[in-house]
Parts: C-alpha cells; structure tokens; sequence
C-alpha cells in the first residue's frame, strides 16, 4: 500500500499541481487549504508537505502543533521565502525538510520519497533494536519506546533530534563531518545542508547541556565536525 500525503496548500494552482504530480506517482493524496484544515486532517499520514503562508494558522503554527502530538511523522515546509532565517526558523520548529517555491516536480517527488524511505528504514531499526536502552553519562535512550532523558528526566526531543542523538550515542568519541551526520540522519543531501545539520545540533545542545554555549557533550571540532562523548571523557581528552 502506497504511504498517503497530506498536502497543506491554499494556493489552487500549486495545490491541483502538488495532486497532480503526487498522484501519478501513485501517492494517495488529501488536499487541505487551511492550517485548522491540515489539524483536523493530518493524523494517519505518511507525510505532511506543508506551506508556510496560510490564510489563518501560518504553516510554522501548524507544525508546532503537529511536532506536540507527533515527534516523527515526516514534515516538509514548502516556503516562498528562501531566506535561510525563514528556513532555520521551519527547521527548529520541527521540520525535517524545506523546499522553495518555484519548484522542479522531480526534486519535490525525489525529497518526498527519500524521506520516507528514511523514516521507514529507522522505523524498521527501531523495531530490531535491542530492548536494551542506550546510555552515555547521564544521557539514556530508549530506542523501542522512543523516549529519551538526561538526570531521569524526560527529553522532548523531534525524531530528527533523536535520531541524531543516537547516532552520537552510538558512537562515543567519533568525530564526524555535517555531511557524515546528514547521509546518517537524513540520508540524503539538499541545498542548505550546513544549516540543517547546525539547527539540529543547537536545538539538542538547548536541551541537554547545562550550558549551550559550552557544551560537555557535543562538541566542536574546528573545521572538521562534531565529536561527541560524555562530559567526563571530554574532561580527560
């Protein structure tokens, strides 16, 4: 069975074009013009393309709302402004992927299908994971449940920040480039990479160091990337 697609567009042309192009792809495809319209509608998809300009709730609204009950289901802004504050303030509202407008239906269809080949492969390494959580310091991952906590308390964590967490978490001391967590998380390159990978890194600092702006756990290797580790390796290194 084909993964359906709900599309948030208030625009008619852009709207019949993303049905179009959808559904000679073979996606079943629910078309909404409204922002209250995609949070009556979005639960049982596979995925949301979701514009950013809607004449009532905004698209980052929505997404807000959507990230609250669903840390994972996969989420592409589609934005006319290309400016990369707009795009890092989609990406740090919970995003996964953005996507400008104009544009090319073969790239459109190309980040839909990878994202949810994505989605379903960590799904599916989800569900062969060991029911052992992982651990590092204070830091605990709970792969099958998909819950996370730092001091026993629990982490409201998207399931990008998660998924890049325990890439971290499964390799202690590692040091990797942007584009070795991007092909590891997200499994696919696209303009403006620099500036997903760096979201995502601030936004899960935000949550589990005591300070950002001196982190003990993810840390910067200058020109290179980020290694991680826990803070008492960090110390001794």
């Amino acid at each position: 069975m084909m993964q359906s697609i709900v599309c948030v567009e208030d625009d008619p042309d852009i709207g019949r074009l993303l049905v179009g192009l959808l559904g000679d792809a073979g996606y079943p495809v629910q078309w909404v013009t409204s922002g209250k319209q995609a949070l009556e509608h979005w639960r049982g998809a596979s995925l949301v393309l979701l514009d950013l300009m809607l004449p009532d709730l905004d698209g980052l609204e929505v997404c807000r709302e959507i990230r609250a009950r669903d840390s994972s289901l996969p989420l592409i802004m589609l934005t006319a402004k290309a400016g990369a504050r707009d795009v890092i303030h989609g990406l740090e509202i919970g995003a996964d992927d953005y996507i400008t407008k104009p544009f090319d239906g073969e790239i459109l269809l190309a980040r839909v299908a990878a994202l949810l080949r994505r989605h379903e492969m960590q799904q599916q390494t989800d569900d062969s994971a060991s029911d052992a959580p992982l651990r590092c310091g204070d830091l605990v991952l709970d792969i099958e449940a998909h819950r996370a906590s730092l001091l026993g308390k629990p982490l409201m964590l998207t399931a990008k920040e998660f998924a890049l967490l325990g890439f971290f978490v499964r390799h202690p001391g590692r040091t990797f480039t942007r584009g070795d967590l991007l092909d590891a998380v997200w499994g696919m390159e696209f303009d403006g990479f620099d500036h997903t990978v760096n979201t995502h890194i601030n936004r899960l600092r935000s949550k589990i160091e005591d300070d950002p702006s001196n982190p003990r756990y993810i840390h910067t290797v200058w020109g290179v990337g980020y290694r991680f580790g826990t803070p008492d390796a960090q110390a001794e290194s």
